[in-house]
């Protein structure tokens, strides 16, 4: 075979282990090769032969986790597949100007090791999501922390690091499935969920079994196809870089949330049902092609709990709930890979499998069971703002990355001199070296040395007029007009001006090989960089015209008929913000204003003087007014914003980048804690324009849109970690908004709504705890298992990684401090509450909450912990209550 040896010296293996600690902040640099396709992700390889070497379970899709270096030594003939997210693959450009556009952007960060831990062999961190992997030594080909030589080539001991670390592997996956399997059994124990599944027990029957019976028949299958003769047990061994995570959170979170979400809707348990069936690996499932997006056996699994519940859903959904034809819950199998198909190419690199999944589910519940107007402004503003840009100026922002990854000195270059234009026409007509020489002084070959126009030109042209000019007034001395043209070719440095052969292109003078331009970018190479820089904006203005096309077309006319009731959103919004503020409704009243700027009726005193709805919403409602409340949280939530970032900004430059994004998380704890209970539905509403505008922001930072995108991305320089290099969307703050914002909409959308008027489902007449959990985790839990474990956690878990004890028991307590804090806000408040307990059963119930809460998010693999973890403390706080 021919060697595999790289050019600095290193096996291929060695190569590619080094390569995969580089981070790039360079995300449209990475050549195709590197990027898993399109449908690799979803359909991985099912290759029998691999069990053999590296144990069944390890052909479900693979973890985070990088793979060793010894893996690079397997046989030929066993393949893996190519599925790591949390590692991408440096650019190999040649030069630094390849990077300069984004470089400005988003540098990357230092890497600092964790105060805490340092000398304690603690791996790299800074990603959002925890790594799978343990204590380096707890890798293949690692050996531990004071082995000696002997041992390190021991077998036997080698045989013995093997075992312990599949059993903490072992231990950590059996304990991650028992997490979900709990969060189970308190859903179910809920009464009101207790009811919902006496209509759905043979649904939950036939998804348990169908569930349970792929997961048997997996290791059974490949044992009957092994290459070996007959059937060991010994072949079917838990890899230590197998990830659990996308055969066990998009099917159980998927189902557990709509459980809790049934007793107000009952229609969302089928097509749920159906959605976890579609979020099966596609290795799972019998029959099928494991490289194809699209299965017809899975999609024939997916319709099975189709054939007997025909008709149940009318007799169970509301007149007032959304129902889900039989006919679109058939095609809810290619609609979700196809939106995870798109996703991925959306977000390469930046978001795992079960990432993707869950987020292709929530979207799809989004646009089918979208029913309360907060609901359908969210659905409007995901999908229909989504697909509106993608399909408007799709093509558009296309072009312009590719346009944004030629770097400036790939551009053509015009053919004109410097300057001093009439000189040089003077120079041009005196043609004797020893006139010009005398009028025109010594200087003027430096002056006049006109560099050619591309780097194919003979190296005579880089001579200027007055280097060809010497050059013809010695021709009459071939010896002397050599030495002549020598000087003055010595005299320039550039590469293009030497007089030695062409060196080959694709190298640069340096020796290291050039990174070849891709097909989309070099129809770009024959612009200079004026016309590119006249192309960029042109680009940008027909993005940012069907932005505001969109915005103020179809999404304000879907949120007026679906949402508003018809009524206009910009008149409705007037009215919602200032309508009981009495210069405004006179104004509005003088105009003839009222059929356009909907004014809310002033408040009514109760016949008694006393609502009970608690004193909180007393004032809410008859002394401030409920327009009045809302600007006073508006401006309550712009003060703590504006405290905020006048902290991070004087931390900035002598507090790490981990401690900063931190204050973030507090200031997420002091928006929304207090403020969410006292007008729910507006909180829910604010969260969706925020998100929208997040995403909206972050579209016209990746697609690097003048004259936005600089200052975007500069702005988010300072707060960015490692995951947000990997891809072209920066997810930290979007993670951020949505693991506090899910919660809100889950509980909103199990509760009730009363309203009537233009105000119709705008009004909650009950409160819950699980409204703020999403606050409490993400704000208070993972911002003190952050500070806490950094700077004092020495003990780690069982399965090792980036988790430490003392992090753990900080989330926990935090946690369990912000649902006290969060009930006693309720009691303090009066309002009325879905289940009312005593303060002995309600700190008994935090506790286990919380317990779970800190245990999920130091066992998690696969997964954003900002995500995760809210949503399975939201399910422990709305299936027992606080």
């Amino acid at each position: 075979m021919p060697s595999t040896e790289s050019s600095n010296g290193l096996d291929p293996g060695e190569e590619d282990a080094l390569r995969l600690l580089n981070r790039t902040p360079h995300p449209y640099h990475h050549p195709s090769f590197d990027l898993p396709s399109l449908h690799t992700r979803f359909a991985l390889r099912d290759d029998e032969a691999a069990t053999e070497a590296r144990g069944a379970f390890q052909q479900f899709p693979h973890s985070s986790q990088p793979s060793p270096p010894s893996q690079a030594s397997q046989p030929p003939h066993i393949s893996f597949s190519s599925f790591s997210k949390e590692s991408s693959h440096a650019s190999d450009s040649g030069t630094e100007a390849d990077d300069e556009h984004f470089l400005k952007g988003l540098p990357a960060p230092r890497v600092k090791l964790h105060k805490g831990l340092r000398g304690r062999n603690e791996p790299l961190s800074g990603t959002s999501t925890p790594l799978q992997s343990a204590f380096p030594y707890e890798r293949d080909g690692v050996p531990p922390p004071g082995a000696s030589a002997s041992t390190q080539h021991d077998p036997a001991h080698q045989s013995v690091l093997d075992l312990l670390r599949r059993h903490r592997v072992l231990v950590r996956r059996l304990v991650e499935a028992g997490i979900v399997a709990v969060l189970g059994a308190m859903a179910l124990r809920n009464s009101q969920v207790a009811q919902t599944m006496i209509h759905w027990s043979q649904d939950m029957r036939f998804l348990g079994m169908v569930y349970g019976t792929l997961l048997a028949l997996y290791p059974i299958r490949i044992l009957a196809r092994s290459t070996v003769g007959k059937w060991s047990l010994s072949q079917l061994k838990l890899d230590s870089h197998f990830d659990p995570a996308p055969l066990i959170y998009p099917p159980a979170i998927t189902v557990l949330v709509a459980l809790l979400v049934s007793p107000n809707n009952p229609a969302v348990v089928l097509p749920n049902i159906v959605l976890s069936l579609c979020t099966l690996p596609n290795q799972a499932v019998p029959f099928t092609d494991a490289n194809a997006p699209y299965n017809a056996a899975h999609w024939f699994l997916t319709s099975l709990p189709l054939v007997w519940t025909s008709t149940r859903p009318n007799a169970l959904t509301p007149s007032n709930m959304p129902f889900v034809p039989e006919e679109t819950l058939v095609l809810l199998y290619p609609l979700h890979i196809t939106l995870c198909l798109v996703l991925h190419h959306l977000t390469t690199t930046s978001l795992l499998l079960a990432e993707l999944q869950l987020l292709s589910v929530a979207l799809i519940n989004v646009l089918l069971l979208a029913s309360s107007p907060q609901a359908q402004i969210l659905k409007a503003v995901l999908w229909g703002g989504g697909l509106g840009l993608l399909i408007s100026c799709g093509s558009v922002i296309s072009w312009g990355i590719a346009l944004a990854r030629v770097p400036k000195w790939r551009f053509s270059r015009t053919r004109t001199y410097q300057a001093h234009h009439f000189r040089n026409l003077l120079a041009k007509i005196v043609s004797w070296h020893k006139i010009t020489h005398g009028l025109l002084g010594p200087g003027f070959d430096d002056i006049y040395d006109t560099p050619p126009s591309s780097e194919g030109e003979d190296a005579s042209a880089g001579l200027g007029v007055k280097g060809l000019q010497r050059v013809q007034t010695n021709h009459s001395s071939p010896i002397a007009g050599k030495d002549r043209f020598e000087s003055v070719v010595r005299r320039h440095t550039l590469p293009y001006l030497a007089a030695s052969p062409r060196k080959d292109p694709s190298y640069t003078p340096s020796g290291r090989r050039k990174r070849a331009i891709s097909e989309s970018a070099r129809p770009f190479l024959r612009l200079t960089q004026e016309q590119a820089a006249f192309r960029k904006w042109i680009y940008a203005g027909y993005v940012y015209a069907c932005v505001i096309i969109v915005i103020f077309g179809g999404i304000r006319l879907y949120i007026q008929k679906f949402a508003l009731n018809g009524h206009e959103p910009l008149g409705w919004g007037l009215g919602y913000a200032f309508g009981h503020i009495s210069w405004f409704r006179l104004q509005v009243i003088q105009a003839n204003l009222e059929n356009w700027i909907c004014l809310p009726p002033r408040p009514e005193p109760t016949s008694d003087g006393v609502c009970h709805m608690g004193w909180v919403q007393h004032v809410r409602l008859h002394d401030f007014g409920e327009a009045n409340t809302r600007l006073f949280l508006t401006g309550y939530w712009f003060t703590i914003l504006i405290v905020g970032l006048m902290i991070v900004f004087q931390l900035k430059n002598f507090v790490e980048v981990d401690t900063r994004r931190k204050v973030f998380h507090f200031m997420m704890v002091g928006m929304f804690l207090p403020g969410t209970f006292v007008d729910p539905a507006y909180a829910a509403f604010a969260l969706a324009v925020v998100l929208g505008l997040f995403l909206l922001l972050d579209l016209l930072r990746a697609s690097q849109q003048p004259p936005l995108s600089k200052p975007i991305a500069s702005f988010l320089a300072p707060y960015v970690d490692g995951r947000d290099f990997r891809g072209p969307v920066v997810i930290s703050h979007i993670f951020l908004l949505i693991g506090c914002a899910i919660p809100l909409w889950l509980a909103l959308a199990s509760l009730p709504r009363t309203g009537s008027g233009y105000w119709a489902g705008w009004e909650v007449p009950t409160r819950e705890v699980s409204m703020v959990s999403g606050v409490i985790c993400v704000g208070l839990g993972d911002a003190a298992a952050s500070l806490i474990g950094r700077r004092f956690g020495h003990r780690k878990w069982l399965w090792g990684g980036g988790k430490s004890l003392e992090g753990s028991v900080a989330f926990a307590a935090a946690v369990f401090a912000g649902l006290m804090a969060a009930s006693a806000w309720v009691r303090l408040g009066r309002w009325p509450v879905v289940e009312q307990m005593s303060h002995t059963t309600s700190a008994r119930n935090a506790a286990v909450c919380a317990s779970i809460a800190s245990l999920t998010e130091a066992v998690l693999t696969g997964g954003n912990d900002n995500v995760i973890v809210p949503v399975a403390l939201w399910t422990c706080v709305k299936s027992l209550g606080v």
